[in-house]
């Protein structure tokens, strides 16, 4: 591509028809938010009320998702964008597809990366003082920062 040329638009998806889980397990090691298999990232997103993944030209470089029961609760995850495109506004712009997706909702909840909570404080997430979870595995857990000991 010569510079004169425009750069090509990204591509935004909303459905998981023919979508390349391997590219999107890649993309979430890329980001990096850890090891999510083909198979699993098939399972979450097909149980997932909404969700987008994002192209640029063939490459796979944004997704998200929500879980959601349709009235009370909405849990906005797995929110993840490739380095080439990390500071550009596509996650700002993800974000924002999914908490529109999501209005209506009594409470919209999402739990981030150890020290990533000031960026999701701009679109009105607060800390919660009565959240509590059960990790699988809670020593990984209390080591990455997600859980006190």
């Amino acid at each position: 591509m010569s510079n004169s040329e425009p750069p090509m638009p990204l591509r935004w998806i909303h459905a998981t028809t023919g979508l390349d889980w391997d590219a999107l397990s890649a993309l979430y090691q890329a980001a990096p938010l850890g090891s999510k298999s083909p198979e699993g990232l098939r399972t979450v997103f097909g149980n997932s009320r909404y969700g987008c993944v994002v192209y640029d030209g063939e490459h796979l470089v944004g997704a998200g998702r929500v879980l959601a029961d349709g009235l009370d609760c909405a849990y906005v995850c797995d929110i993840a964008v490739h380095p080439s495109h990390q500071g550009s506004g596509l996650g700002r712009a993800i974000v924002n597809y999914l908490l529109a997706q999501s209005q209506g909702h009594k409470k919209i909840i999402l739990y981030a990366v150890p020290g990533k909570e000031p960026y999701y404080r701009r679109f009105g997430f607060r800390r919660m003082k009565t959240a509590m979870a059960i990790f699988m595995q809670p020593d990984d857990a209390a080591a990455r920062g997600y859980i006190d000991d």
